[in-house]
């Protein structure tokens, strides 16, 4: 270490608190280090520093080992949440992590594939439990795997709301309909839904699905595209119904 980064790490270790607001904006990795040891350093002034996005996965590492600030729910959610803290801390730090804070987390792009995993499974466990006014709070704001979930495990309420929750994909959806045992009353909310019933794949999953609505089998049979119909046709788990009707429209645009 040069004399002056000696220095100054020494001067941030001591700096008194009218100080510590400028030092935490230093490049140094010794200034940030030697600053985390000083006794004015409160909470206040860790979730600032936690704010940059900048720091190491050592500096991060440091501070989550001080049992001053493990104690603060406020660090520990910013540290969950940094994109460098180390993956096996970060994990921890999610066990504790209030519900929207865990969405939060799911939903940051900064958060690696498994911590949003992760955070949307605790989610999801706690669905059993959770009063409907959270269900449909999540359904508004949670991320697409939270939203599939609430579509899936209702009640009807949540599960429409859900289908109008922005961050709801297709894919999602799509692996929601596959379950055959989804309520009827859910199936019809998607395939009467103003968005999702106008998508090729999804039509297709509903005429799939045992529990299809009667009432929209022949508008989405007649707009399919020939391939989808000769494709679902080669499914065996389709009601015989389905299977006549399917040819009946194939007969149907051959004769045209």
């Amino acid at each position: 270490m040069a004399p002056e980064d000696i220095s100054a790490a020494e001067a941030a270790r001591t700096a008194p608190p009218e100080s510590i607001t400028a030092l935490l904006a230093s490049t140094s990795e010794e200034v940030l280090c030697a600053l985390i040891e000083n006794p004015s350093l409160d909470e206040t002034h860790v979730c600032l520093l936690l704010e940059r996005k900048d720091l190491s996965g050592s500096l991060l590492e440091e501070i989550s080992k001080r049992k001053t600030w493990r104690a603060s729910y406020r660090i520990r959610r910013a540290l969950a949440a940094h994109p460098h803290t180390p993956r096996l801390i970060a994990i921890r730090l999610l066990r504790d992590l209030h519900l929207m804070d865990l969405v939060r987390i799911s939903l940051l792009p900064a958060s690696t594939g498994e911590l949003r995993r992760l955070a949307e499974e605790r989610v999801l466990a706690q669905l059993p439990q959770m009063p409907l006014g959270q269900r449909l709070t999540l359904a508004k704001r949670g991320s697409s795997c939270i939203a599939a979930g609430l579509i899936a495990q209702g009640p009807e309420q949540a599960a429409r709301a859900a289908l109008d929750n922005v961050f709801l994909s297709e894919s999602h959806l799509l692996k929601t309909l596959a379950d055959e045992e989804l309520p009827a009353r859910v199936v019809v909310a998607v395939a009467t839904h103003r968005k999702w019933s106008k998508l090729v794949n999804i039509r297709v999953a509903i005429l799939r699905h045992p529990n299809a609505p009667a009432e929209c089998v022949a508008a989405f049979v007649a707009e399919l595209p020939r391939r989808e119909i000769e494709e679902i046709l080669g499914d065996s788990r389709i009601s015989e119904a389905l299977r006549m009707r399917l040819r009946h429209e194939i007969a149907r645009r051959d004769k045209e």
